[in-house]
């Protein structure tokens, strides 16, 4: 047992280094097909021969008396091609609605590219020092705020869940030892998951980044099948445990449960498989990921790991439960 769970645990933190080469920080319109559509080969045209956002602009709504100071500012933020006032198409009047005007500024990147979010916090700064009231709104500055969203979500939901898990596994097997071993074993999988997923996104697809909502929801699915096969192969091993020992127990619980976790786990991961083919890069790219992490979770994880690491703990991993105090 102990040349089984060092080998895979090492193999498997192996894997999870190269999770550190995803990238998932928003693709725009452009990258997000397989394939080449109309609306992508515009779009590059677009970017080719004008302004990356010259057919959706900025939009920073600012007060009327401040909007030349804004419309100065702003010009001279890195990334800004050209400032100009909304103006009525009919009347080529400026647009004046409460003391409020519109401000467009054209971007030299596409409108919904990681590129060009990065200019939004400079062209926010500028505008505020102009007009603190100003706001900056359009289609780059709404990604660069859903992506921001997102980076807080994952650093706030993904703490959440593992608190709740921990002592969802607690309570279930009475045992700290076994929950905290279950939940590490769980959090290596989904991180060698991803580094696999980098590798193949990086390298074999060709992939010019995912959808910073991607490791979320890859963490959502991956986490809860994990900790559901957890439960049902532990909850099984415990039982055994009671009655012939910690190890006898843990040989039976395998035993009894493997065969039915890992055509469950193929089932699933087939299904999930399906995504891929579809034409759509982060739909693509969560099908293959849970695929494959359910798999490596079923196949290797649980089947080898979770019954290697319990085998060298022995009783104890029960503790503080009586039964890690129980005769081997």
């Amino acid at each position: 047992p102990r040349r089984a769970w060092v080998i895979t645990g090492a193999s498997l933190l192996i894997l999870a280094f190269f999770s550190t080469t995803l990238k998932a920080d928003g693709i725009g319109t452009v990258d997000t097909f397989t394939t080449r559509p109309e609306s992508v080969i515009g779009q590059e045209l677009l970017v080719k021969h004008f302004p990356g956002g010259e057919g959706d602009p900025t939009q920073i709504v600012v007060s009327q008396g401040k909007a030349d100071a804004v419309l100065a500012a702003v010009s001279k933020v890195e990334g800004v091609t050209d400032v100009v006032y909304a103006v009525d198409p009919l009347t080529q009047n400026v647009k004046s609605v409460g003391g409020k005007v519109i401000l467009n500024a054209t971007l030299d990147q596409a409108p919904d590219s990681v590129e060009a979010g990065e200019y939004i916090p400079a062209i926010r700064d500028a505008a505020h020092k102009a007009d603190p009231a100003s706001l900056v709104g359009g289609t780059s500055a709404v990604y660069y705020d859903v992506r921001q969203a997102n980076d807080r979500d994952n650093k706030t939901i993904i703490p959440i869940i593992l608190f709740v898990i921990t002592i969802i596994l607690g309570l279930l097997l009475r045992s700290l030892i076994s929950a905290l071993l279950l939940l590490g074993t769980v959090v290596l999988s989904y991180f060698a998951t991803l580094g696999v997923s980098a590798l193949v996104f990086n390298h074999a697809f060709g992939f010019a980044g995912g959808d910073n909502s991607y490791p979320l929801f890859a963490f959502i699915f991956l986490v809860a099948l994990g900790i559901d096969y957890n439960i049902f192969l532990m909850t099984r091993v415990r039982e055994e445990s009671a009655k012939m020992g910690t190890r006898a127990g843990i040989t039976k619980g395998i035993t009894v449960t493997g065969g039915v976790i890992t055509s469950a786990g193929v089932v699933l991961a087939a299904t999930f498989a399906v995504l891929a083919l579809i034409p759509l890069v982060p739909l693509a790219e969560l099908g293959f990921t849970v695929a494959f992490g359910v798999l490596l979770d079923t196949i290797i994880v649980r089947s080898i790991l979770v019954p290697a690491l319990s085998h060298e703990i022995g009783r104890k991993i029960w503790w503080p439960s009586k039964l890690s105090r129980a005769q081997e």
